[in-house]
């Protein structure tokens, strides 16, 4: 499987072209909802245009905010695919500065200030996860939970029941199979075990 990476920052680039200011702001996303609600942030309502992109997995979107069609939104998606970004939103804000730059001008003008910003931030590279519920009784809960960082897991979420805790946990794929293991053993095999794909 190619290697992929998001964020581990926020990352601005500026740039003018024939006049024009280009300003290229990138920043990680887990949802759509949380893409859009960046874009809103961050869009200059003065500006000339606010163009943007994300990628999320196999979804994304872009938008041209009134620039030719195919000469901005697009441009600031392929600068994410060629940077292996995923997870990733970038807005690109243009205050026009007289000069036309035609539409090879603004494909090269937005997909270079979005390129620029990506390849300047701060990346890490994404895990392969899967998502685990699992529950152990009180009597594992503090051995087991120890034990979590050693497997790269995280737990998304915590909820005590009656006789101990579940958890929901994203595990990175390769770790999957000997976590369950542990568990299996702590838990001599009583405890819930469920992986989603």
């Amino acid at each position: 499987m190619p290697v992929s990476y998001t964020l581990s920052a926020p990352a601005s680039y500026e740039e003018d072209v024939k006049k024009s200011r280009f300003l290229a702001l990138a920043d990680t996303v887990q949802t759509p909802e949380e893409a859009l609600a960046f874009i809103a942030a961050h869009s200059v309502a003065d500006a000339t245009h606010n163009c943007w992109a994300y990628r999320i997995g196999a979804e994304y979107r872009f938008n041209d905010d009134g620039e030719p069609g195919g000469t901005a939104g697009r441009p600031i998606l392929q600068a994410i695919e060629g940077q292996q970004c995923d997870r990733v939103a970038v807005l690109v804000i243009r205050w026009f500065g007289g000069v036309k730059l035609g539409t090879g001008g603004l494909v090269r003008a937005y997909g270079g200030a979005a390129a620029q910003c990506l390849r300047l931030a701060a990346k890490t590279e994404l895990v392969d996860e899967v998502q685990v519920s699992c529950a152990c009784d009180f009597a594992e809960m503090a051995l087991l939970r120890a034990r979590l960082p050693g497997f790269d897991a995280r737990v998304l979420d915590e909820q005590f029941i009656d006789t101990g805790v579940r958890w929901a946990l994203a595990v990175p794929r390769t770790q999957a199979a000997a976590l369950q293991a542990l568990h299996t053993n702590l838990t001599r095999g009583k405890g819930l075990w469920q992986q989603q794909e």
